[in-house]
């Protein structure tokens, strides 16, 4: 990978790479609203490959695709953070969802199905389930749920600074308790698209080919499994 002089070809580099940007860059998009598009991504994603070669030339001595993600995936983030890409209208939406959630777990001592959210929310159920996914945005924990600022602002917008790690507090030992039972206790179509997306590395696509259905059926699915886990985390915390 390096030119005749010595210096590291970031042409080559590029062309070998890419495909790395576009698959962190997919993997970031279940994470993200519908407004965002994966060309955005990409190429913020482009600038951080470019970035990292440039610093890595400087003499850091970390294997390079290892600080590659890191540059890559910083890029990516540090471009999200320059638009506010998380709607309000959103949020309030799934709260919504989680409160419903919430009631009829109370009433019926089980997790709700689909159409029973629906009914509750007076939607019908492609209206429902084409909000949870709008909702791909949506994520577990907020800074804001462990204090009393009213900011809409993501986790990772606050993982940078001094403060405590709000994922820190969630690792209490009650808290983690609560989180792996409601983990436990999810449907088996939730579960099995958690597992494969945070511990297989899977993106949303390759999820849907594994399980016979699409890829926006698999973004219902996670979306609806946050919802579930944060009802859990927030009607523990309020308790």
């Amino acid at each position: 990978m390096y030119t005749a002089a010595g210096t590291l070809d970031k042409d080559q580099l590029v062309k070998q790479y890419a495909p790395l940007v576009k698959r962190i860059a997919y993997h970031l998009m279940a994470k993200l609203p519908a407004s965002v598009q994966v060309e955005d991504i990409i190429q913020n994603g482009m600038m951080g490959l470019l970035d990292a070669m440039g610093r890595y030339e400087e003499g850091l001595g970390a294997q390079f695709e290892t600080y590659a993600v890191q540059r890559i995936r910083g890029a990516m983030l540090d471009g999200l953070r320059e638009n506010d890409w998380l709607p309000r209208s959103l949020r309030r939406d799934m709260r919504r969802i989680e409160q419903a959630i919430h009631q009829l777990e109370q009433r019926n001592g089980r997790q709700p199905t689909e159409k029973e959210l629906a009914e509750t929310l007076g939607l019908p159920l492609p209206e429902y389930q084409k909000m949870l996914q709008e909702a791909r945005g949506y994520q577990l924990v907020y800074f804001e749920d462990f204090g009393d600022s009213d900011e809409d602002d993501y986790l990772e917008r606050h993982c940078a600074g001094d403060e405590l790690d709000p994922l820190e507090k969630l690792m209490e030992k009650n808290m983690r308790h609560t989180l792996v039972r409601a983990i436990e206790d999810l449907p088996e179509r939730e579960k099995m698209v958690m597992s494969l997306y945070y511990e297989e590395d899977l993106n949303l696509r390759e999820i849907g080919d594994i399980m016979g259905v699409s890829e926006s059926r698999v973004c219902q699915l996670h979306s609806q499994a946050v919802a579930r886990l944060r009802s859990r985390i927030m009607s523990r915390r309020a308790a």
